[in-house]
């Protein structure tokens, strides 16, 4: 079965997460993905945690792996200009380049759109920033937790409160929701390029994107610049929309913003003697009591753990979900069903688990092809195709202009 990105060939600069994280689906949509190195590799080798599995350490870097698996590494130093000159004759026949350098780099290197397209004028050149390529911020370093997290607002908004504290970000949320938002500009400049013979250049950055999953919010705030309101859990709207802690500890979360299910859910949960009291017998009632009818709620519920409640939720009709730590969302029935969490194989590890990427294919084959490169694994084999025979590979090898393994 064909993939979506056959024959398409990915030129990939960049480190960290976000961009190598747009690569990475490219890849499984079927792209050949060339990311280039320096000779100290990505920083992010070897920076995540490695599993302990059946009381073992695997020392495979799956966090490294989940953003470059299924692409080939070149180490190329681009501070001397034959190693520009690989990356030049690479581009030549590229579909797409990409990278995370800022501006200054890409002219250093003569990386820039300016360049590239003279070599490759069908090229789409990408760009991913922290904050955009204009305005007073423009090409300013950044990652997710201050470009993404921090400026957007978001951090702020979701404080629980306003007297809250600012909450903790997992590592790379905003990293992996960019990656997205790159693949989505590639995608569409790629086709642009293919209809128009045209090089076409695209960009996104870290903190647009992060005020583009606040959409909702800035509507209304774009326009009346009032501060989001941070309600803490008893003061919301409603306690059919709101999240409360089992008896075990663990916590589910009802969104039923509407009164049309008070009724079951008062009943659900043990509390029909509420349906008698009037001043709970409208939304208005139940928003000036939230404090009160909160306490009721965590205290009915912590009669059962999160999973002797689930059933009586469903046979209720109630629109909620259980709060999955982590840990458990691998095992989840759903996450299972819809392969979530892909097996892969590695000839040195054995068999592990990835994350598939957030989009399935009827009738394409995309799933993760092969484990992440180790540096410089494909160096040779790259430099070959490029027309260099041994003796040449050699003399750039021992002159430090690549690296193989």
């Amino acid at each position: 079965m064909a993939s979506p990105l056959d024959n398409i060939t990915v030129i990939e600069i960049d480190n960290w997460m976000a961009a190598p994280s747009a690569g990475a689906i490219l890849a499984d949509m079927g792209a050949r993905v060339i990311k280039i190195e320096p000779p100290v590799g990505d920083p992010m080798r070897d920076m995540g945690r490695t599993p302990k599995v059946d009381s073992s350490v695997r020392e495979i870097d799956l966090q490294f792996d989940v953003d470059n698996r299924g692409k080939e590494s070149l180490v190329v130093d681009l501070s001397q200009p034959s190693g520009i000159e690989i990356v030049h004759k690479l581009c030549q026949t590229a579909d797409i380049f990409m990278c995370n350098l800022l501006l200054e780099r890409q002219q250093k290197y003569r990386l820039d759109p300016a360049v590239l397209f003279a070599i490759n004028p069908k090229l789409v050149h990408a760009t991913l920033t922290g904050f955009g390529t204009t305005g007073p911020d423009a090409w300013r370093p950044g990652y997710d937790v201050t470009a993404f997290f921090g400026r957007s607002g978001l951090y702020d908004a979701m404080r629980e409160g306003d007297d809250g504290d600012v909450p903790q970000a997992r590592p790379a949320q905003g990293d992996h929701t960019t990656g997205l938002a790159l693949v989505a500009g590639i995608l569409a400049a790629l086709r642009q390029a293919e209809a128009t013979g045209k090089a076409q250049t695209i960009e996104t950055s870290l903190y647009e994107t992060a005020v583009w999953t606040q959409a909702s919010d800035y509507a209304t705030t774009a326009n009346d610049l009032a501060p989001v309101r941070r309600r803490a859990r008893r003061n919301l709207l409603t306690p059919t929309a709101n999240r409360y802690p089992c008896g075990d500890g663990k916590w589910v979360v009802f969104n039923m913003p509407g009164p049309e299910q008070w009724p079951a859910f008062c009943q659900a949960l043990g509390l029909s003697h509420w349906l008698e009291e009037d001043k709970y017998a409208t939304g208005k009632g139940r928003y000036d009591h939230m404090p009160e009818l909160t306490d009721g709620v965590d205290q009915a519920l912590a009669k059962r753990s999160r999973d002797e409640w689930g059933p009586i939720f469903d046979d209720a009709g109630l629109i909620w979900g259980p709060v999955l730590g982590l840990h458990e969302v691998p095992s989840d029935p759903q996450a299972e069903a819809i392969n979530l969490f892909p097996a892969m194989n590695n000839e040195e590890f054995g068999e592990y688990k990835t994350v598939g990427i957030p989009v399935r294919f009827g009738q394409a084959d995309v799933r993760p092809r092969h484990s992440a490169p180790k540096l410089g694994q494909d160096s040779t084999a790259i430099l070959q195709e490029l027309g260099m025979d041994k003796v040449t590979i050699k003399a750039l090898i021992q002159k430090g202009v690549v690296k193989q393994l």
